[in-house]
């Protein structure tokens, strides 16, 4: 199996490759993984995983950079090839981010990241970026990209900004930051995480495992 790892300009590359390397022992797959910012490699991949870190803005800016990569990404994408997003990778899946001003995004999955303003218990601001460890909630067999992981288990989130006006049957999961705050989308043969994959232990692996082995 060919996976690319599409490299936008931003992106913990190296760990991503790390963590596919090892969630394809976990699978029990042969993988064969590569950072690409070439169009013909992107379009001969099996699996397309698309990471991202930084600003909505200039993450979708390193992306329209490269030559032809956003046409073959769509090409893909509606040829049913999986894609994986990965924290801003997943933000600019959606219609438009409002970092920096206003963005266009990929459209993939609905709504837009607007600036989270989260609040504790007693009304007082909560830090952001929300950076740690916090739980995922959602429904036991809620998407194949979950199975093995049980709700309340933790993924490691790195953000300030949080998918808004979305569509409720394109999230998979949630997770709790001053209220309920989107973790996983997914709609046909995209998904995309608002967390680290990468750097979220076994819960993360599980998922790119799962990742391998999916079949929209």
């Amino acid at each position: 199996m060919r996976v690319a790892v599409v490299d936008p300009g931003s992106g913990n590359l190296a760990s991503v490759l790390r963590a596919l390397d090892r969630a394809a022992g976990m699978a029990g797959i042969t993988v064969t993984a590569a950072v690409t910012r070439d169009a013909a490699e992107a379009a001969a991949a099996d699996r397309l995983v698309l990471p991202g870190q930084g600003a909505f803005a200039a993450c979708m800016r390193g992306l329209t950079a490269l030559p032809g990569m956003v046409d073959t990404l769509e090409r893909q994408v509606a040829a049913g090839t999986p894609l994986l997003g990965i924290c801003v990778g997943m933000q600019i899946m959606a219609e438009r981010g409002l970092e920096h001003g206003v963005t266009a995004g990929l459209g993939w999955i609905k709504g837009e990241m607007a600036p989270m303003a989260p609040r504790g218990p007693e009304g007082a601001p909560l830090p952001l970026p929300q950076m740690g460890w916090n739980t995922l909630d959602f429904r036991a067999g809620a998407h194949p990209l979950l199975a093995g992981i049980t709700p309340g288990e933790h993924a490691y989130f790195v953000h300030s900004y949080a998918l808004s006006a979305y569509r409720a049957e394109e999230v998979l999961a949630t997770t709790d930051y001053g209220g309920p705050v989107v973790a996983i989308v997914g709609r046909g043969n995209v998904a995309g995480t608002q967390f680290h994959v990468e750097k979220s232990a076994s819960v993360g692996l599980r998922i790119l495992a799962n990742f391998l082995r999916w079949t929209p």
